[in-house]
């Protein structure tokens, strides 16, 4: 049996930082871990595991109130109901991906005509005040 490892061990194994092992032990997503006499946090194989799944599915930028849906699913449930629920999950992450994708898209085209039209037009004057950043036929939307 491997020897308990302490928080800051754990912390170096999941490659985070030991405050961010304590939130999600505060909120649910890491089980509470049994104490030493004086204390200290100890640690299994097992935790690691956990803590290293957790950090991929954050690398994902997958909600924590999601991972910890997973993880609950993962304690009580069998593990093949995992699967479609992290299916689920990584398509719709993948979709508000897509999204952003194109609302950056978009902005690019928008911050490019901006800047083009700085580049090349004379700083005319205009009763209204500054024109500069208007923004014509490069798929102006009313709502942001």
């Amino acid at each position: 049996m491997a020897p308990a490892l302490r928080i800051g061990q754990l912390a170096r194994a999941g490659r985070v930082a030991a405050k961010t092992i304590r939130y999600y032990e505060q909120i649910g997503v890491l089980p509470t871990p049994k104490r030493t006499a004086a204390g200290y946090r100890q640690y299994d194989q097992a935790s690691v595991q956990r803590l290293l799944f957790v950090r991929r599915a954050r690398s994902l930028r997958l909600p924590l109130r999601d991972v910890k849906a997973l993880i609950v699913t993962l304690d009580v449930g069998p593990r093949p109901a995992l699967r479609p629920r992290l299916l689920a999950l990584v398509r719709q992450q993948l979709a508000a991906v897509r999204h952003q994708s194109t609302e950056l898209r978009l902005l690019q085209r928008q911050l490019e005509h901006v800047l083009h039209r700085l580049l090349t037009s004379p700083g005319e004057r205009h009763r209204e005040g500054c024109r500069c950043l208007e923004i014509e036929n490069v798929g102006d939307r009313t709502s942001s």
